[in-house]
């Protein structure tokens, strides 16, 4: 299971919680049972934080959840933290699609604390909310993830909505049905090269967008700079991609 985690931030919020979030609460995250997965800043708002954290399953998510939020770090620090936060309630909660296209796992460990270094990257995680219909979320999985892949030349991870019952209340997730995928490019020349390429290509003009037009009810593109501690998926060619 994965949260991707939306804040929207009281302004000039951000750099003081990214400070706190890297500092002091990464590590017990983790030591409850969850995995903290790609921090990143959002190149478009400079008030809004994105942050994905993971879990075996349904189960351990409510384990690992009341462990933390009911345990002494969150309870020390969980006032600095929120004193920054307008909006911490848009959330979606995903498993990975089917056929399974995880994001790639980190080449590298992740900085140690107190670490500053932004890299150049550009992660880029679009949301497409629909009604549900088998048919077109098949044809997302499949035959649209291909042809994305293919053009953008990088890998393209997807996840789907978890329709279980939210099992931890004090923490609301949104009940959209999404479908979401995620690439990401060493800088954003390279985004931008992938995007028109796609954008332009016969395949997105005649057959993908006209197909997302009719059915999407809403999306969101977030384009993203990962924070100094991210673990998040690298750039790199896609498997079977054109040279």
């Amino acid at each position: 299971m994965i949260e991707l985690r939306q804040y929207t931030l009281r302004p000039g919020g951000r750099d003081v919680l990214v400070e706190l979030f890297e500092r002091e609460l990464i590590e017990p995250q983790e030591a409850s049972g969850m995995r903290v997965g790609g921090l990143f800043l959002d190149r478009d708002d400079a008030d809004r934080f994105v942050w994905f954290r993971g879990f075996a399953d349904m189960a351990a998510r409510q384990l690992s959840l009341e462990s933390f939020y009911f345990g002494p770090v969150w309870n020390e620090f969980r006032d600095a933290a929120n004193s920054t936060m307008l909006d911490s309630d848009d959330v979606l909660l995903l498993r990975p699609a089917d056929p399974a296209r995880p994001a790639p796992e980190p080449a590298e460990g992740r900085a140690s604390v107190g670490s500053t270094n932004l890299t150049d990257e550009w992660v880029i995680v679009s949301v497409y909310v629909h009604a549900p219909d088998p048919s077109f979320t098949r044809w997302l999985n499949e035959d649209f993830h291909g042809a994305v892949q293919q053009e953008l030349d990088v890998p393209v991870a997807t996840f789907r909505s978890e329709p279980a019952k939210n099992n931890f209340p004090a923490l609301p997730v949104r009940t959209d049905n999404a479908f979401v995928w995620m690439a990401a490019f060493s800088d954003g020349s390279q985004y931008e090269d992938a995007r028109r390429r796609l954008e332009g290509s016969k395949t997105w003009q005649d057959d993908l967008a006209p197909r997302l037009r009719a059915k999407l009810t809403n999306r969101e593109c977030l384009r993203l700079q990962p924070t100094a501690r991210s673990q998040h998926p690298r750039s790199g060619p896609a498997a079977g991609a054109k040279p």
